[in-house]
């Protein structure tokens, strides 16, 4: 069965005739009418009866049209929806990145748009995850990368790219170089980690809390980067996420009583999304989750 089959069934309906169905569609009418019959043989039911000048439906026809149609509907309102992000698309993003984003799938994103959709132009923002979320809120951004812990403010929809435990980095043989950890085995260590706002830093707060810690910071920086290059040289034990350990000699252990995982995610308000701005998140969401 193909969807052609169906809309030459449906137009001999709407028309009542093969030969008005074929002007309709501009198709020759020997064409309706062999894939008419090759959808009733398919269906192994007769759908229409052909005596007389107008075609009637027979019973079989009449249950089968309105599903018909609307399958014929599904299918125009997914070429409608495709239309929306084709090269077409046109307008102003503001996107918004957490403070020394390196992420190679967002920024192979960025990149790509302006390649495939010459029409949209974008403006980049960096900030904290909280001034972030405040921004979009407020309309002065329609989209941004945050990482957050726990919920997204009230009014925005997230979308969830990286959602995972806090860990230790540390290099190898430090003594914190274990398979887990609890938070508790960082009493008496130099804790580096990301600045207030960010989603690792709030799960790692929201986790010693919870376990009555201390949430103790002695060095703090915006780009994990910098927190991993610390690390390597020994200043003192990254809290980050369980995928962030890079470089030679560097390992990410678990803490096994972290309450809360560090979580990255786009955000957007619910409404007054522009098809420039759902296809940017369109886009965004499918690299990001699938990398």
């Amino acid at each position: 069965m193909e969807m052609h089959q169906l809309r030459y069934f449906a137009a001999v309906v709407d028309e009542g005739s093969f030969t008005a169905a074929a002007n309709r569609l501009h198709v020759s009418q020997s064409g309706i009418s062999t894939q008419v019959a090759k959808l009733e043989r398919e269906l192994g039911q007769q759908l229409l009866e052909r005596s007389g000048r107008r075609v009637r439906l027979t019973p079989v026809g009449e249950a089968v049209l309105p599903l018909a149609k609307s399958a014929l509907a599904t299918l125009d309102a997914i070429q409608h929806t495709a239309a929306e992000f084709a090269d077409a698309v046109r307008g102003r993003v503001r996107l918004g990145m957490i403070t020394g984003c390196s992420i190679p799938p967002f920024l192979d994103t960025v990149a790509e748009l302006g390649h495939t959709h010459p029409g949209i132009e974008l403006s980049l923002h960096e900030d904290h995850s909280d001034l972030l979320q405040s921004h979009v809120l407020a309309g002065s951004l329609d989209l941004a990368l945050i990482g957050y812990a726990g919920e997204v403010s009230p009014g925005l929809e997230a979308t969830v790219v990286i959602d995972e435990p806090i860990a230790a980095v540390v290099p190898a043989g430090h003594p914190l170089d274990r398979n887990t950890l609890q938070l508790a085995d960082l009493d008496g260590e130099k804790i580096l980690c990301l600045s207030q706002g960010t989603g690792i830093r709030a799960a790692y707060e929201r986790s010693c809390a919870q376990l009555g810690l201390g949430a103790r910071v002695d060095i703090d920086a915006s780009s994990p980067v910098a927190l991993l290059r610390l690390a390597e040289r020994g200043a003192g034990v990254a809290v980050l996420s369980t995928s962030s350990a890079q470089g030679a000699g560097l390992r990410a252990v678990p803490f096994v009583d972290a309450a809360t995982n560090a979580r990255l995610g786009l955000v957007a308000r619910r409404d007054q999304q522009s098809p420039a701005v759902r296809l940017l998140l369109a886009k965004l969401g499918t690299a990001m989750c699938s990398d």
